[in-house]
């Protein structure tokens, strides 16, 4: 039979494993994270009259668009997800313009034709670049933006509203965190775009869209979000809802949220 010296020093040393294993595994998910987080998509679209840049303080250029309409009383500043680019949103953000709605956007750090690599800071810094590149620029009011993050979006979005005076704020499809996406529960000092955190200090109006059918960010991640909101604040959950085309997915109530939103503001 060990004696007890003999038993403490095992469990010294397999606390010292699982201790080691645990560092790694930390160290793993941060620069896992890094390539999960932005995956760079196939680019889908060349610079054209259409597009144009910003330049960022540090000197990189980032791509944008602005998809205008005089008639609009709100502009959308859009930040899209992980695996899209301008050329992608081109495929729906138009239907913003259709119901009322003007759009801008941006592409994050090495994705479509912007520079640069793309990190947490960055992203939001990016985000706020264009925030003010609307204000300044294009001369659109505070009152008269309001900040949509889809997805990965959420994340600057969130910081975006945090930083600075908008309409309102939009977060479709987005999560508590990028860890727990796939951990569920918080195990990893380091995580990204701790967006639960933010949400009881947000001051604006913010309405949460979430599929409860979303495969890649569950469902329960925006029943979290909604749940930490202070603020005004309103819910679009559509049942059997997937993550990607869940405007097209719910059909014409999906509009008639959305406008039941913007015209509270």
């Amino acid at each position: 039979m060990l004696k007890m010296s003999e038993l403490a020093l095992s469990a010294g040393r397999i606390l010292i494993l699982f201790g080691i294993a645990y560092v790694l595994l930390a160290v793993g998910a941060h620069f896992l994270s890094l390539a999960m987080i932005f995956p760079r998509p196939p680019v889908k679209y060349d610079l054209g009259p259409d597009h144009f840049q910003l330049t960022a303080p540090d000197g990189v250029k980032i791509a944008a668009r602005h998809w205008a309409n005089p008639k609009a009383k709100y502009t959308l500043l859009y930040l899209h997800g992980n695996y899209e680019d301008l050329g992608s949103l081109n495929d729906y953000l138009p239907q913003f313009v259709a119901e009322g709605y003007a759009v801008f956007a941006i592409d994050y750090r090495r994705y479509g034709r912007s520079e640069g690599v793309p990190t947490e800071a960055n992203t939001a810094s990016d985000a706020a670049l264009a925030y003010d590149y609307m204000r300044t620029k294009l001369g659109i009011p505070a009152e008269r933006i309001i900040i949509f993050g889809y997805s990965l979006g959420g994340g600057p979005g969130v910081e975006l509203a945090l930083r600075r005076p908008a309409a309102g704020l939009v977060l479709q499809g987005a999560f508590v965190s990028a860890y727990r996406v796939m951990t569920v529960v918080p195990l990893f000092p380091g995580d990204k775009f701790v967006n639960l955190a933010k949400m009881p200090e947000l001051k604006l109006p913010v309405f949460v869209i979430h599929g409860t059918a979303d495969n890649t960010v569950p469902f329960w991640h925006g029943e979290r979000l909604y749940e930490a909101v202070a603020a005004r604040k309103q819910k679009l959950f559509v049942e059997g809802g997937p993550h990607a085309g869940l405007g097209d997915f719910t059909g014409p109530r999906y509009w008639e949220e959305f406008r039941k939103f913007t015209d509270s503001l």
